[in-house]
């Protein structure tokens, strides 16, 4: 029951970084942006871990696992995340990202030597049928020379986050949560910087109070807290059955635009609401590994 809160936690806290990036973005370079959210919040998973006295990683292994976890959370995700928002509608692109519980069954059924029964397998694809249908009433919205650069960045970012996912939980109990996610956003953040040295002007940054809250809201409770959380989840939790919960980010998306912008429930999306409610349900019920 633990890990269930805390899981979904982690969804309704990825949920809340769409709108925030949608306010920061004008007021920083994309890249500039992805690494300042990054780099804020691997600091202060650092700096918990050093006042609570966790062990630091020191073989070579633990650190190449943490660069890895980096290039595909961090580089990777943050990336075609921040990019594709030019060019995508949010629903294209939630539709897209939320294939990613699909591709890491695939990854953690190789990497991991997870199975999943026939029930849970059909569980996932109910849980991604409902995302579209979730979305499906904003789909239309796309359009334009740049869509395919949209859909090539954010499954960019799909697969980084995928990989990334993989990683984390094979790492299992070789480091501390506050000590391996803030590192791996440490190092993935020294590469999103480096290309926005070369791709953007980094000082080309407006400060706004929008901007300060926006940035503190994605890199606080958006990535510190969800990325602890996650990882403390798949430490205890087979990433499939965890990440199916990934379902839930659209769902929450569309509980906040009803709720903050009085936007309406289409019938569609009602049914893709209970075909997501269903998919999880089988993907988490007793016997789901083959």
């Amino acid at each position: 029951m633990r890990s269930t809160v805390a899981i979904v936690t982690v969804m309704l806290l990825w949920a809340i970084c769409f709108p925030l990036i949608a306010v920061g973005l004008p007021y920083a370079p994309h890249l500039t942006f992805a690494a300042m959210r990054g780099f804020l919040a691997g600091t202060v998973l650092l700096i918990l871990a050093l006042v609570m006295r966790r062990g630091q990683p020191r073989d070579f292994k633990t650190w190449l696992l943490l660069t890895m976890t980096g290039l595909g959370a961090t580089t990777l995700g943050f990336f075609g995340m921040f990019h594709a928002s030019e060019f995508l509608s949010p629903g294209i692109a939630t539709v897209i990202t939320n294939a990613q519980p699909l591709m890491a069954a695939i990854l953690a059924a190789t990497v991991l030597g997870e199975r999943l029964g026939r029930i849970a397998r059909i569980g996932l694809i109910l849980g991604f049928i409902g995302v579209v249908l979730i979305v499906l009433p904003g789909l239309g919205a796309d359009n334009g020379d740049d869509y395919s650069l949209g859909i090539f960045y954010v499954l960019l970012s799909a697969l980084g986050i995928t990989v990334s996912n993989v990683l984390i939980s094979k790492m299992g109990g070789r480091l501390d949560a506050f000590t391996a996610m803030g590192w791996q956003l440490i190092i993935g953040s020294m590469f999103l910087l480096a290309i926005a040295f070369v791709t953007e002007d980094v000082t080309a940054v407006d400060w706004t109070m929008p901007f300060v809250l926006s940035l503190l809201g994605l890199a606080l409770p958006g990535t510190a807290l969800a990325y602890w959380l996650w990882c403390v989840v798949l430490a205890n939790t087979e990433l499939s059955r965890a990440n199916v919960f990934s379902f839930l980010v659209p769902l929450f998306g569309l509980a906040m635009g009803v709720v903050f912008y009085r936007e309406t429930v289409t019938i569609s999306a009602a049914f893709g609401i209970a075909l997501t409610l269903l998919g999880i349900f089988l993907v988490n019920r007793p016997g789901w590994r083959k």
